[in-house]
């Protein structure tokens, strides 16, 4: 076999395995349990979270939900979005410190928010809507830890934290980061935010289009390797002996 015949063919199979590990790694994000936005600024108040829940077995299907939420730095005036087929139990805990509000100071707050009775089958997702009343000040990010379970009676824990500088865990906690106020010491301003800190539906809609960016890229990526797989194969379908 001469050399120009062989290095087209040897060029393909690396376009391949390129576009195969392209889409495995683009299937691995996407399987994660996460937050929608992605980010809100600190004392936000009157705007709505998205857990984001994508079935990842081909046997079983999701059939209960729990997400817990951070009584250190709570989330004050949870509320429920109804869900067809699903019903959602809520539950509230005691604050070891309570919280200072214009209404008073609370005592308690929503600790944890289970949904059972639906179902998500293969290769689907559901989306939960929580709205809350206000986020805490003094924190940088709000983590969710969350357990899906399986109707085959599996159970996956999305409750690992990764420290500053590590690689994402293999299951990973949802993660809400709190940016600063416009106007704080060390803040920047940031589109879709009233001066109060107020969210915004154009705000809560930023982290929504940016992780749509990032999917819309990684779908343009396996695209274009797929373009150079076809182009591999019409090169050697023409250096083929007549």
């Amino acid at each position: 076999m001469s050399a120009h015949r062989f290095l087209p063919r040897r060029a393909g199979a690396v376009v391949v395995l390129a576009a195969a590990a392209v889409v495995a790694a683009a299937g691995a994000a996407s399987a994660h349990v996460t937050v929608h936005p992605e980010s809100y600024p600190e004392g936000a108040t009157d705007g709505v979270l998205t857990f984001r829940v994508p079935n990842e077995e081909d046997t079983a299907s999701t059939t209960e939900v729990r997400v817990f939420l951070p009584t250190d730095h709570p989330v004050l005036g949870v509320l429920v979005s109804p869900r067809d087929g699903w019903r959602a139990k809520v539950t509230t805990s005691k604050l070891r410190t309570p919280v200072k509000t214009d209404d008073g100071t609370l005592t308690d707050a929503v600790s944890e928010i289970t949904w059972t009775g639906g179902r998500i089958g293969a290769g689907r997702y559901e989306d939960f809507d929580v709205a809350f009343g206000q986020l805490p000040h003094n924190a940088s990010q709000l983590t969710f830890k969350t357990l899906q379970t399986y109707s085959d009676g599996r159970t996956v824990r999305w409750i690992e934290e990764a420290a500053p500088g590590d690689d994402e865990p293999e299951n990973p906690a949802p993660v809400l980061r709190l940016t600063a106020k416009p106007g704080a010491p060390g803040g920047t301003s940031a589109a879709g935010t009233a001066a109060d800190g107020t969210a915004t539906a154009s705000g809560a809609r930023s982290g929504a289009s940016d992780s749509t960016a990032r999917g819309l890229g990684v779908a343009g990526l396996v695209v274009g390797v797929l373009g150079l797989v076809a182009a591999g194969f019409a090169v050697l379908r023409g250096r083929r002996p007549a």
